[in-house]
């Protein structure tokens, strides 16, 4: 009874929350879009196609109501961000966060927009820079996420390397073995520096199926809705993880 209590107090908090609604409103979102794509091809799901348009349009548009506040968010982060200890980091989040701030600054003129409050703002164009300083926050983030995952590999394999020293093995490697099990070599140590540091998993991964979004819209690389969906729904689930559990968001160190 208590685990069930304590699940719920920790789901109400979440929802209490504005960045934990909107993470599930975008979880629903991209659901009712990669349903859609899926269901699209088939005969006689028309109209269940339709209220899946439908609820994701409304999804959509209820967001931007959430979304109306993460400038000062933004803002904050930039601040933050600038007192980061290492020059990288410090450099890649500072940028990010600046471009974040303009996209929030974008999405909002654009909201003004839809709801009919002044029909002058040229929406295309304030999509197009919305959309490019988005693309830029997130590759961004990216950067500094390869960053921080090489200096996890570059520990690992000093830690190997001194293990193997001491070991003292007789035998070693040869060149061919080490030409011919680099590859297998690298991804052990991809695998087990992601395996200890999971923060740094999720946001890689959140990051990763973000940015298929302004890639589609760019024309950078084209997608289908179906991967976008499954894209934006995986980047919503581990938004959800870390907002539900703070301890599992990518420190500033």
């Amino acid at each position: 009874m208590l685990p069930r209590a304590g699940a719920m107090d920790a789901f109400i908090r979440f929802t209490n929350q504005t960045q934990g609604r909107d993470r599930l409103f975008r979880a629903t979102q991209y659901t009712c879009m990669l349903l859609r794509y899926l269901l699209e091809p088939k005969a006689g799901k028309e109209k269940v196609v339709m209220k899946l348009k439908k609820l994701e349009s409304s999804v959509s548009t209820g967001r931007k109501w959430f979304r109306l506040g993460n400038v000062v968010h933004a803002v904050q982060s930039t601040e933050q961000s600038i007192h980061a200890t290492d020059p990288v980091p410090r450099l890649c989040l500072t940028l990010a966060n600046l471009n974040r701030v303009v996209y929030f600054i974008c999405d909002t003129i654009l909201w003004v927009r839809s709801v009919g409050l002044t029909m002058s703002i040229n929406k295309e164009k304030w999509q197009t820079w919305a959309t490019r300083h988005y693309y830029y926050f997130l590759l961004l983030s990216l950067v500094r996420d390869l960053y921080e995952i090489s200096l996890q590999m570059g520990r690992l394999a000093h830690d190997r390397a001194m293990r193997e020293k001491s070991s003292q093995n007789p035998f070693g490697y040869s060149l061919a073995d080490e030409e011919t099990e680099w590859l297998q070599s690298f991804l052990l140590l991809l695998f087990r520096s992601l395996k200890q540091h999971p923060p740094l998993l999720l946001d890689t991964v959140k990051n990763l199926c973000d940015i298929l979004i302004p890639l589609d819209q760019m024309g950078i690389y084209r997608s289908n809705p179906g991967i976008i969906g499954l894209g934006g729904l995986v980047s919503s689930v581990a938004g959800i993880i870390t907002v539900a559990y703070p301890q599992m968001k990518l420190k500033i160190l």
